[in-house]
């Protein structure tokens, strides 16, 4: 892509709905990505490496941690504030917002609502700026959509701990400076414990081999008898609500970034049906084309609508874990579709780096898995609906 010629959708002038706080904070972050990301993310991916150069530019926008308080480094932003940043990251690419995501979502977040005082003024300025970089642990091997089978536990060794387990498809594991684990206590309580890089025992193979999120960097978390002060367990989480409260405020962003994927998909698409020329005539004019952009426009608005409204329910602390699974289920159904679509409207061209459409497409197989997959969300709203537990 020689330049990003991007132009947001918003068909039902969504824009009267936010403030010129929202509007600014969206423009700074695609002004960012179209100078930063837009240019280099294609080669990046082809050769399966991640752009490490572009996280002081995202810590200089305010996209780690956007909503945490100030005194603590972060922006002290509101959540549509927060979702427009991760639905212009996703634009420019899943892995450069799953890396955001990540980093505020799973180990800011966790650190803010449940760390001490020592480990909030110690972590969250540097996580803030990007100075330091986390990741978060729970899947494991044989436990991804059922986190309470999970194995990994530590023993108690006087002031210190010994943390035994592993954790897979961790994302930002293999730079990370910390991870937040997810592992059992004595007693077998879920609790979380910050795992510093440099710890005896504690390695973060890479994972090889991706046919999706090449540019975001993929781990495993090894701990082999890591030894690990007590000042570094969370004083206030215990059980498995405080990682799946961690969960819910990453399926949040996803699901504002899934409709940036979904965003750039479309246009890229309608750009290109209205130069591309078959049969002595744009191909936009065509029946069937119009179809396909007419349906797309459609879901991507009904997305936009719900997201706004989830994020004035968080606003109010009022969105439950619930709605906010709905809404990232929904948006990454719908994106998922819509770049399938748009794929076919370039024919032939839809699989080429010179377009975004097929990265994009790749991407969204992994995001509609991540963070709970579709069939997990929709048994999430259906148990909601019914009173009825259909997962056991």
């Amino acid at each position: 892509m020689d330049q990003d010629l991007f132009q947001s959708p918003d068909y039902f002038q969504l824009d009267e709905l936010l403030t010129e706080e929202h509007r600014m904070v969206r423009e700074a972050v695609r002004q960012w990505v179209k100078k930063e990301v837009s240019p280099v993310i294609d080669g990046y991916c082809q050769r399966a490496e991640f752009p490490s150069h572009l996280l002081p530019g995202l810590g200089s926008l305010g996209c780690f941690g956007p909503t945490i308080p100030a005194a603590y480094g972060g922006g002290g932003l509101d959540y549509i504030a927060y979702g427009l940043m991760m639905q212009e990251l996703e634009r420019g690419d899943s892995g450069i917002r799953s890396t955001a995501s990540v980093q505020g979502s799973l180990v800011m977040q966790p650190i803010f609502a449940f760390g001490s005082e020592e480990q909030k003024q110690r972590l969250l300025p540097k996580l803030a700026t990007g100075e330091m970089m986390g990741c978060f642990g729970l899947t494991e091997p044989d436990f991804g959509s059922n986190p309470a089978g999970m194995l990994t536990y530590f023993d108690d060794d006087g002031d210190h701990i010994l943390l035994n387990g592993a954790k897979m498809w961790i994302s930002n594991a293999p730079f990370a400076d910390i991870a937040v684990v997810w592992a059992r206590d004595p007693q077998h309580k879920i609790r979380g414990v910050i795992v510093e890089r440099g710890m005896e025992g504690f390695t973060t193979p890479e994972t090889k081999n991706k046919w999706s999120l090449r540019a975001s960097a993929t781990g495993e978390l090894v701990l082999d008898n890591v030894r690990i002060p007590k000042s570094n367990i969370l004083p206030g989480a215990s059980g498995l609500k405080a990682p799946l409260s961690c969960l819910s405020a990453a399926r949040y962003g996803i699901a504002w970034g899934a409709i940036g994927a979904a965003m750039d998909c479309y246009d890229t698409a309608l750009r290109y049906a209205r130069e591309r020329v078959q049969f002595g005539r744009a191909i936009a004019g065509f029946q069937l084309t119009q179809k396909k952009l007419a349906e797309m426009i459609t879901e991507i608005t009904k997305a936009q609508l719900m997201n706004w409204r989830l994020g004035v329910l968080r606003n109010e602390d009022k969105a439950t874990p619930e709605q906010i699974s709905m809404a990232k289920r929904n948006a990454c159904d719908t994106a998922v579709r819509i770049a399938r679509e748009s794929r076919q409207i370039l024919g032939a061209m839809g699989i080429s780096g010179e377009y975004p459409i097929m990265r994009h497409m790749m991407n969204l197989e992994s995001v509609i898995t991540y963070e709970g997959t579709h069939e997990v969300h929709l048994l999430i709203t259906g148990m909601d609906i019914t009173g009825l537990n259909a997962f056991s």
